[in-house]
């Protein structure tokens, strides 16, 4: 096991760059906000980093990444090639005969590789794995030459069946790797050894799509370590909330989808758990979103598959995480029908916001916030600029909304917030009320620069328990790149009966998948303390389409793996229960796949390192008063230094704690109180 002294967390956004370090021998934890420079992340990185000293003292870095989220969302991906089994070309446009308007008759989807860059060659594998006809490589070589011809940069190996035998895609991949003159080149078993063509098409597909980005990506960043003298190890967090290697990432970019919410999310559950709350919803406000994600009994909940866009589905674990257009930089504007719309285009980080001064003409949210009062405009966060001009903002906000509206400057500004808080809180019920959750026993986290703006009016609006503040809002996903466990995912397709089973030969299968994802966590290069290796089977009912996942019980040892088909049938029927409450006693039941999971788990991070200084007390946190609007009037708001606040102090509403990453707004009629990890807790007054 590797040990590291000084680990940096690294989250770049669409607008800053936020990370968090901390010395292991000294107990001292750092953070820093600089600009994100949109193209070449690599600058804000890099000056980041420099905060903390030369890049050399080093130790480890682990970052979130939100790349791949956006060369998916922008469509701004390689050129792919696939080549596929003859008769399967058009698998990925296809898709499950879906379309984008559920209801409606128009709708496009546009695949991420044209049909001219989808080949076909001949080969056939049977759903048994029975090779029916062996792949012809002189018709791969010639599928590779086309597409390289037509300026393909990364190839896709999508056969039927090869879930069940690889060995036709196998070599495939051998004939590809010899042709292609660079290494992005994925093939449907390394990927997603599973049924469902259309989930592992259009997964491999996206690996592919995202393969020369990451991998230009991480290749800018490693240069520039390189260069800074860096020698210690760079990881990068996945979408299932753990971590794996730069090698990995490179390999498998479609696991880092949503790398940058996920290591949030990790550090909001870790944050909760230590101040006492093991039911809590998560709200990540940054400059062009806003991700809620929920955390149940102080765990995060995991999605099989994930659409990212409409015909753009990936199967593979993820922290569930729902985004909406709903960010800092959203851009406010009365539509066609003279009703006030927020989002979801966004002014981002270029322009941003009109009180950025960079000549965007149009208002945001964030302007909103700093007409209002609630944002100070002399102390803007971040670091890049020095003032922000609410004279501009306001006068994009009277122009853009008041004056079709009717409205005046500071009602207008109100307005925004009140639409931008209504979808926000439409993304909380999603997450909670129409999966089952009681929103009144679940307490918001909120995260990123803006979410702590918007959090008071959030539990009034959708009546939750209140909130939980963490210490530095504005680098939690950063955090959480330091807390994030090591982990790897295997799954395989097995297609078992359950009546009749061979448990031991299942087992055997389970033992030899456990200590290959165990290998893999031992060697990522990261201080660990112990590794468990998890077991989980999707099945179903006989004749059913869909699956429950259903964990084990079992373990992997020295021995290897004990299984019975009564622990099995147990605990399908748990698992089936808990999901839908009956059984249907009767019907066989089938396995269709195995899942194997490997967690490296970390060193515990002691949450105590961020807490208040001992001399921090209310008076010398204050800084007076200012106007600030509230519910159509302007209010004097107690004005506070919140990092400087003690633990047990108590702050009625009106009042705005500041600090450098981030703004907290106390509404009237709320109140928050510190706790010893200097977390805001806040509640309605009684």
């Amino acid at each position: 096991m590797t040990r590291s002294a000084r680990l940096v967390g690294v989250d770049v956004g669409g607008t800053f760059t936020d990370l968090a370090c901390f010395d292991a021998e000294t107990g001292l934890f750092r953070t820093a906000k600089v600009p994100s420079n949109r193209g070449d992340e690599a600058v804000g990185f890099m000056g980041g980093l420099g905060a903390f000293g030369a890049p050399a003292a080093l130790d480890a870095i682990v970052h979130g990444t939100t790349v791949g989220t956006n060369a998916l969302l922008e469509r701004k991906g390689a050129r792919i090639g696939i080549i596929t089994t003859a008769g399967f070309r058009d698998v990925i446009e296809m898709r499950r005969r879906d379309r984008p308007q559920t209801w409606g008759l128009w709708g496009d989807f546009e695949p991420v590789a044209p049909r001219d860059f989808r080949l076909e060659v001949p080969e056939r594998v049977l759903a048994d794995g029975t090779i029916r006809q062996a792949l012809d490589p002189a018709a791969m070589r010639a599928a590779c030459a086309r597409l390289l011809a037509l300026g393909a940069e990364a190839l896709a190996i999508v056969f039927i069946n090869a879930y069940a035998n690889p060995a036709n895609e196998k070599a495939a991949l051998a004939v590809a790797r010899e042709i292609w003159p660079n290494p992005h080149v994925t093939a449907s078993h390394e990927i997603l050894p599973e049924i469902r063509e259309f989930e592992r098409s259009s997964t491999t597909a996206l690996n592919a799509y995202l393969q020369p980005v990451v991998a230009s990506y991480l290749g800018k960043l490693e240069d520039a370590l390189a260069q800074a003298g860096f020698g210690g190890s760079f990881h990068i967090v996945q979408s299932n909330g753990g971590v794996m290697s730069t090698a990995a990432a490179r390999a498998f970019p479609v696991r880092t989808a949503l790398s940058g919410p996920a290591a949030g999310v990790i550090a909001a559950a870790a944050i909760a758990r230590a101040a006492g709350f093991t039911d809590i919803i998560t709200g990540d406000l940054g400059g062009t979103s806003f991700d809620v994600s929920l955390v149940a009994g102080g765990e995060a909940a995991l999605a099989a598959q994930t659409t990212i866009d409409f015909g753009l589905v990936i199967r593979n674990p993820m922290i569930e995480i729902t985004t909406i257009g709903a960010g800092g930089g959203s851009i406010a504007h009365v539509d066609r029908g003279g009703l006030l719309a927020v989002g979801p285009e966004s002014a981002g980080s270029r322009p941003g916001p009109v009180a950025y001064g960079q000549g965007n003409s149009r208002p945001t949210l964030t302007d909103a916030n700093i007409v209002l009062g609630r944002i100070n405009a002399e102390r803007p966060i971040g670091g890049a600029l020095q003032r922000l001009d609410s004279e501009a903002a306001a006068a994009a906000i009277a122009t853009a909304i008041g004056a079709p509206l009717g409205l005046t400057v500071e009602d207008a500004a109100e307005a925004i917030i009140r639409v931008a808080n209504a979808r926000m809180a439409g993304a909380i019920r999603l997450v909670s009320i129409e999966r089952g959750h009681d929103p009144a026993k679940f307490t918001i986290l909120p995260f990123g620069g803006g979410g702590a703006l918007h959090v008071g009016a959030l539990i009034r609006e959708v009546g939750l328990r209140g909130a939980l503040v963490p210490r530095y809002p504005g680098i939690t996903s950063a955090l959480g790149c330091l807390i994030a466990d090591i982990r790897h995912d295997a799954v395989e397709t097995v297609n078992l009966e359950l009546d009749g089973l061979d448990a031991a030969a299942l087992a055997a299968r389970m033992a030899t998948t456990g200590r290959m994802t165990r290998q893999v966590v031992a060697q990522a290069g990261l201080p660990i303390t112990e590794i468990e290796v998890g077991f989980a089977l999707d099945m179903h009912y006989l004749g059913q389409t869909h699956t429950v996942a259903v964990p084990l019980p079992a373990r992997l040892d020295a021995a290897g793996v004990t299984l019975d088909i009564g622990m099995v049938r147990a605990a399908f029927e748990a698992a089936y229960h808990a999901a839908f409450s009956r059984l249907l006693p009767g019907l066989p039941v089938r396995i269709v796949n195995l899942r194997t999971t490997a967690t490296g788990r970390r060193p515990p991070f002691d949450l105590m390192a961020l807490a208040p200084p001992a001399g921090a007390s209310l008076a010398a946190a204050g800084r007076g008063t200012r106007p600030v609007y509230f519910g159509g009037e302007w209010r004097e708001a107690a004005i506070f230094e919140r990092l400087d606040l003690p633990p047990g102090a108590v702050i009625p509403g009106p009042a705005i704690l500041e600090q450098p990453d981030a703004t907290i707004v106390v509404d009237p009629g709320l109140v928050v109180r510190v706790d010893a990890f200097g977390n805001l807790l806040m509640e309605r007054l009684p």
